[in-house]
C-alpha cells in the first residue's frame, strides 16, 4: 500500500491545493482570533458585542467551526479587534503574515 505524506491536514481533505490553501488561511485566521479573544478574558457574550455578532457564532468561531467563516468575515473580525495582517515576503520567498495593532 502506497504511503501519503502532506504538509498540513488541509492538502489531504481539500479537492484542490487552492481550498488546502484557503481552508489553512481560515484556521489561520480563527486561531489567531480566538488567542486574541482568549487574551482578553471576556466572556463569549461580551465578545460577540466587540465583534459585532451573535453569542452562537461566538460559540462556532471558539469551537473552530471554520467552514461557517468567510476569509473575508474573519478579517473584518480582526479589524473589530483594531488588529490588520501585514503580509511579507521572506528571504526564502515565503508568505509572512504578521499580525498587528492597527494605529
Amino acid at each position: 500500500m502506497e504511503r501519503l505524506e502532506y504538509d498540513n491536514i488541509f492538502d489531504a481533505m481539500a479537492e484542490s491545493p487552492a481550498e488546502a490553501a484557503d481552508l489553512q488561511f481560515r484556521a489561520d485566521l480563527v486561531l489567531t482570533l480566538r488567542k486574541l479573544l482568549e487574551e482578553r478574558k471576556l466572556r463569549q457574550a461580551e465578545m460577540a458585542e466587540a465583534l459585532g455578532v451573535s453569542q452562537p457564532r461566538i460559540s462556532e468561531l471558539m469551537r473552530g467551526k471554520i467552514e461557517l467563516f468567510s476569509a473575508d468575515k474573519l478579517i473584518g473580525l480582526l479589524a473589530r479587534l483594531n488588529v490588520r495582517l501585514r503580509p511579507s515576503v521572506d528571504a526564502d520567498g515565503r508568505v509572512v503574515c504578521e499580525v498587528v495593532q492597527a494605529a
